[in-house]
């Protein structure tokens, strides 16, 4: 028995050795240096012109015009490339549905009016065909919101590359969902007449008030069940009041749903009022509230711009210079593209928001370093700088033009395939005999 359990503890030992000796032949595997490229840091350091990147182990470790290039790096001939930090999709369900019209390929929301413990990470389908056609368009990352009441429960934040949710994960709750109660306001603009709206509008009001006052109340009681957790850990749990104590506490960020100018009012002095760590999400009519958004501090995520006008009287292009109007007015703004089969629409948002009037470099970080710190993760991602993720995009071109074609992906310091379900159809039929 002695000899026995000799034999498998020298085994043992050998199978440690092989398997750090793999662990390390990959780590050095893992060490690029993309060459002689066009860099937009969207950092302080600006563009850098025929300058170069060291990745190794996932993050960035050199950047600049004289690297030392570590032994066996993968070296990416970049000339006359650009390379720019990975796009966030800061708004959307990618990985959550896959064909929105068939229900059992969509888990985006749950029965329910107030849902804060349900997690839209532990829905997310990491072989989602969207995922690689949205990374292929220089996404990298991207939230993963669910939908349906009033707190609909806990976003995500995910790198679009990953065998498993866990491997994709950034956050696995990047916030709180809610959707404040409204009384109406959207397209047209227009309203019942007679005692007959009135008394309707009554009603919605009512209705409104009523449903606010239950979040607030469901908020002091998640206060009163923090409190009685540390006073006593044996007080029973309630998941859904467990949920909610870093929402109280303001230790999680709450994305507050609001498009009309009256409902973001709304929505500032609600989350003014319950002491929240807040964004706004929509924000449709955002413009005209922009000097109480930049007051309060208050960032927005936009939903799509390239859309119709909320109202007929609005100007044709009102969706369009939104994002020119908020810069102009110093509110912090991400843009958008929601929908998991149009997130790979992502840079033409920004390309669209640039062509009414936003700057180039606003629109470059309106995807990507501003939507970084609206989520909290700009220490990790949005820049091209030492000591961050190497989520990095090479293309042949500007990166917000339709006709620039990505070169290279790399997804936390990872080279990524390029290959999706478009590419595999086309030569499909190409080598079709």
């Amino acid at each position: 028995m002695a000899i026995l359990m000799k034999r498998f503890t020298i085994l043992f030992a050998c199978m440690a050795l092989v398997a750090a000796a793999l662990s390390l032949t990959a780590a050095e595997n893992r060490a690029y240096v993309i060459q002689n490229a066009r860099i937009y840091t969207l950092s302080s350091a600006g563009i850098l012109d025929r300058a170069s990147i060291v990745v190794v182990d996932g993050k960035i470790t050199q950047v600049g015009k004289s690297v030392k290039v570590p032994s066996g790096a993968q070296v990416v001939r970049a000339e006359g490339l650009e390379v720019y930090p990975g796009m966030v999709n800061a708004w959307g369900n990618i990985g959550l549905t896959e064909i929105g019209s068939v229900d059992v390929m969509s888990d985006t929301s749950d029965l329910g009016t107030f849902k804060p413990q349900l997690l839209a990470f532990s829905a997310v389908l990491p072989a989602s065909e969207h995922i690689p056609i949205a990374r292929v368009n220089g996404i990298t990352s991207a939230v993963s919101a669910p939908s349906g009441g009033i707190i609909a429960g806990q976003a995500a934040l995910l790198h679009l590359d990953g065998w498993t949710a866990d491997e994709m994960a950034i956050l696995k709750s990047a916030g709180m969902v809610v959707q404040l109660p409204s009384s109406g306001g959207g397209r047209g603009g227009r309203g019942g007449g007679g005692a007959a709206g009135a008394a309707q509008a009554g009603d919605a009001a009512r209705n409104v008030q009523r449903q606010v006052a239950e979040l607030s109340e469901l908020l002091e009681q998640a206060r009163y069940y923090a409190k009685a957790r540390e006073a006593n850990p044996e007080t029973p749990r309630d998941r859904q009041l467990d949920a909610l104590i870093p929402v109280v506490k303001g230790q999680t960020t709450v994305f507050l749903q609001a498009q009309t100018a009256r409902d973001i009012r709304s929505a500032v002095e609600f989350g003014k009022k319950e002491k929240l760590k807040f964004v706004i999400q929509g924000a449709r009519e955002a413009n005209k509230v922009a000097e109480l958004l930049k007051k309060e501090n208050v960032p927005v995520i936009l939903d799509s711009i390239v859309a119709l006008p909320s109202r007929e009287d609005d100007p044709y292009d009102a969706r369009f210079t939104l994002p020119k109007e908020l810069a102009a007015a110093g509110v912090k703004f991400a843009l958008t593209s929601a929908s998991a089969s149009n997130v790979r629409n992502l840079p033409y948002e920004a390309g669209f928001a640039e062509a009414y009037g936003l700057s180039h470099e606003e629109a470059l970080k309106s995807v990507t370093l501003y939507p970084a710190e609206i989520l909290g993760v700009s220490d990790r991602i949005g820049t091209i700088e030492p000591g961050k993720i190497a989520d990095l995009v090479v293309t042949d071109g500007d990166l917000l033009e339709i006709r620039t074609q990505v070169k290279n992906l790399f997804i936390a310091g990872k080279d990524i395939s390029l290959e999706t379900k478009h590419t595999r159809l086309y030569k499909l039929y190409m080598d079709r005999k």
